[in-house]
């Protein structure tokens, strides 16, 4: 029986995006040993997209109010991109320190 799901972000420089992803997105965590940070997820969802390649995978936060959530990460200095509007939801993204980005998204479709 699955009773969760582990996710793996691969970063250049893995140290800078755990402190971001801990004093920025205020993610709780645990240090499980020489600053290894093991992040706890809110409650998620999964979907399966179409595509023509296989192993694409990407992975996005959510929120209740992306403007809200932007303007809070603007207050700390945290850059993000244009809110867009999909047919799911409104999203933007912000840089992490490592080089890679980070979804974040308000949904605008039916929740599981």
């Amino acid at each position: 029986m699955i009773t969760g799901a582990h996710v793996m972000v691969f970063s250049r420089d893995p140290q800078a995006d755990r402190e971001f992803l801990r004093d920025m997105l205020d993610l709780p965590c645990i240090d499980s040993g020489g600053g290894w940070l093991i992040f706890k997820l809110p409650p998620a969802e999964f979907g399966v997209h179409g595509s023509e390649k296989n192993d694409v995978h990407e992975l996005y936060l959510i929120c209740d109010d992306v403007d809200a959530t932007v303007a809070g990460l603007k207050r700390k200095g945290v850059a993000c991109d244009a809110i867009g509007q999909r047919e799911w939801g409104r999203a933007t993204a912000v840089e992490l320190p490592g080089g890679g980005k980070l979804g974040i998204y308000e949904p605008r479709h039916q929740r599981p």
